[in-house]
């Protein structure tokens, strides 16, 4: 519980940050949304390896297929409107956290892994959701950019609540 509590507000963190700032721009709006598509498809590529359960590892996939298929729409929309995603301190606080977490995980096998991977990606949705929802969304001027986040939030929201079921399965 703390291990989850400590990465959410890790990942609150910036997003209020975020907020309080200057608002992003299009550019730094998509090296956010990049970066956390990144950051759980290498999650779930942890799971992949670490994880003996089959429903973990069907959740674990899903994320690495999922993330994957939006980060390279992502990629072909900047390259079609020719924008150079800019790395920024959310996209840093966001990877700087995760590779903390990579690592915490890494020293944990069986059930006590699984537990930790599926909360992890709970808050870690919850964390992203908000940011799309309240700050990206939002902020994004271009009009396939916002239609583009708006598809993941969709997404993204569905794999929060198949993250809290597998967690309550889990918890039993």
């Amino acid at each position: 519980m703390l291990i989850r509590l400590t990465f959410a507000v890790l990942l609150l963190m910036p997003a209020a940050a975020l907020a309080q700032a200057q608002k992003p721009n299009d550019a730094q709006i998509a090296h956010i949304a990049y970066t956390a598509g990144v950051l759980d498809i290498t999650a779930g590529k942890q799971a992949l390896s670490k994880s003996t359960n089959p429903d973990v590892k069907a959740f674990a996939s899903e994320m690495v297929r999922d993330h994957q298929a939006v980060n390279d729409k992502a990629l072909a929309l900047v390259k079609k409107l020719n924008v150079t995603p800019e790395d920024n301190a959310t996209s840093q606080a966001l990877s700087k956290a995760a590779a903390a977490k990579v690592t915490e995980l890494g020293k944990l096998s069986g059930a006590a892994f699984d537990r930790a991977y599926v909360e992890n990606e709970v808050a870690y949705h919850k964390t992203v959701n908000g940011a799309l929802k309240d700050t990206l969304i939002p902020n994004a001027q271009n009009a396939e950019l916002k239609s583009l986040l708006q598809t993941g939030l969709s997404l993204f929201t569905a794999h929060q609540q198949h993250a809290e079921h597998l967690s309550m399965s889990l918890a039993k």
